[in-house]
């Protein structure tokens, strides 16, 4: 439900517009100046400023100033009984989204209402499409750059000329995703959108309204009728991830919608033509799971007229150098430090392990790494602190030394670990303000996994 903030030093106007909002589906929060105001966008999300011009203290133009130095994204409706030309010229030019004099209408100020939602859901969906494309070409880039995709490479550029379908295997982690972006880029769908779906990440009701849309009243919530990702995906391609995953009942469904190149919307009779290409992916053994009667036969024949097999990240050690380097730089850089340089001795113990979360576990260490680094070069001692290997032979460097603390009486591996373990957290929270959700992003695990290491550690 769409979220409203009302500012206005009027106790019934405030109601009063509540009970508007209230009746356009909409939720609301109510803020009598601009310091209650800030209070209420730190505390939630909202996704429309409804405020007075003239309040006590800060006025409505200065709210809206701050609003877009800090939301600049959020849509601010001004409302005023002192409107002038010149108000509305300056308000505008501050980034307003609308203006409307009291007194007002109730149809008029939902239009206006509706009209600056609309106006965000737009912009909203113009940063996600742009950055779809933004990664697409990315990741094409990508694959062409790693040695030990290079058979790969060939392979993508000879099928992404068709529209036919393409299943990606490897292990969790490997990058099957890059590597249907990469296709998409490399085929004549490259204009159109590349559209992502997890079949593991949702129940088997809402994947349906996910895959095939839905009209007004098809369900409890269903207020209005939406598309599926078949629908968003014509033209491009439509990327089904964790394919193994998906519900027997609805692999008969999706089956019918591949062969028939149509799909009807949940509560429609009425079917919808489409035209996507289908790239799936899974990590399982799907002619096993045909075996033990988990997948449907004929669903696999269908999805796999290519398949592309992506190796482990420990059968390609070249590409190791690469990704770590550029993950490396990628973290440092989004931390806003100067990127660190990983020794020679650091590399090769990279190249020399074993990676049984492939890419993404690279990924998570060059977080970690890029957090905690002290040292514009990156020892062989350090990672090894990193990945919580035994120590080698040489000694550790200071930064390593120094991030383990005294050993004092315990001198085992565990000791050391559990020691920088502890440092590790504290380091992470005090860099995010103590945010536990951003902490266990950066550290690369789930929150309740946190939760439990701070528990330990008496944090």
């Amino acid at each position: 439900m769409k979220r409203v903030l009302i500012v206005d030093d009027d106790r019934r106007m405030r109601r009063t517009l509540q009970i508007l909002l209230e009746r356009m589906g909409l939720d609301s929060a109510a803020a009598a100046d601009a310091r209650e105001a800030h209070e209420h966008l730190r505390g939630a999300r909202f996704d429309l400023v409804l405020t007075d011009l003239q309040l006590p203290g800060p006025s409505g133009l200065d709210l809206l100033d701050e609003i877009r130095a800090a939301h600049p994204s959020l849509p601010v409706v001004l409302l005023t009984a002192y409107g002038t030309i010149q108000t509305a010229i300056e308000a505008i030019r501050k980034g307003a989204a609308e203006y409307i004099l009291k007194p007002f209408d109730n149809d008029s100020l939902a239009h206006v209402v509706r009209k600056a939602l609309d106006g965000e859901r737009v912009r909203s969906e113009n940063d996600f499409l742009k950055a779809q494309v933004d990664e697409s070409w990315a990741a094409a880039d990508r694959v062409q750059a790693l040695p030990g995709l290079r058979p790969v490479a060939e392979l993508i550029d000879k099928l992404a000329p068709s529209a036919s379908a393409v299943l990606v295997t490897g292990e969790t982690g490997t990058g099957k995703e890059l590597v249907a972006r990469a296709i998409h880029t490399a085929s004549p769908r490259r204009k159109a959108l590349f559209v992502p779906l997890n079949c593991a990440a949702l129940p088997a009701e809402l994947l349906e309204a996910e895959l095939f849309g839905h009209v007004r009243g098809a369900f409890t919530g269903a207020d209005r009728d939406r598309k599926g990702k078949f629908e968003v995906a014509d033209g491009g391609t439509l990327f089904l991830d964790e394919i193994g995953d998906m519900p027997l009942a609805l692999q008969a469904k999706l089956l019918r919608v591949l062969e028939d190149g149509s799909v009807e919307r949940l509560g429609s009779n009425s079917p919808v033509r489409v035209d996507a290409r289908i790239v799936s992916a899974t990590n399982q053994n799907l002619p096993d799971a045909i075996a033990a009667k988990q997948f449907r036969g004929d669903l696999y024949y269908r999805l796999n007229t290519f398949e592309v097999r992506l190796p482990p990240l420990r059968e390609r050690p070249g590409d190791v150098d690469v990704l770590a380097s550029l993950l490396l730089e990628r973290s440092a850089r989004d931390l806003g430090k100067t990127p660190p340089q990983l020794s020679d001795a650091a590399l090769a113990l990279l190249r020399g392990y074993a990676w049984p979360g492939n890419v993404r576990e690279l990924r998570n260490l060059m977080e970690r790494v890029a957090v905690l680094a002290a040292d514009a070069v990156i020892s062989e001692a350090f990672c090894r602190v990193m990945l919580q290997l035994p120590p080698g032979d040489a000694g550790a460097s200071p930064s390593a030394a120094a991030a383990l603390g005294s050993a004092g009486g315990d001198q085992s591996l565990t000791g050391a670990v559990d020691r920088y373990e502890r440092q590790l957290l504290l380091q992470c929270l005090d860099q995010t303000g103590d945010n536990k959700a951003e902490a266990a992003r950066r550290l690369g695990v789930s929150e309740r996994t946190l939760w439990y290491k701070l528990k330990k550690h008496g944090l």
